[in-house]
């Protein structure tokens, strides 16, 4: 493998990283946002319990720690196959 592709992939994980990290961070944002609107109103229940839960901020998170682990592996392999191969 030549060794401009090992370092294609290293750099194609290093992307999926900082998308990881980014989207982790818009979930934290969007949930902070929503339950800071929400602890305005005067039925503040959903607030308190927050019931029923919001699924968007936890995909996000849950998206970015996959793409940080598929980032990491692809860095791993462009790594081993730039020493050894």
């Amino acid at each position: 493998m030549p060794y401009r592709d090992c370092f294609i992939l290293m750099g194609m994980g290093g992307l999926f990283i900082l998308l990881g990290l980014a989207t982790i961070f818009w979930g934290k944002r969007e949930g902070k946002s929503y339950y800071n609107s929400i602890s305005s109103r005067l039925d503040v229940r959903e607030f308190l319990e927050h019931q029923p839960e919001r699924l968007e901020p936890g995909a996000l998170k849950i998206g970015g720690r996959i793409a940080i682990i598929v980032g990491l592996v692809m860095v791993v392999m462009g790594g081993a196959l730039w020493l050894w191969g």
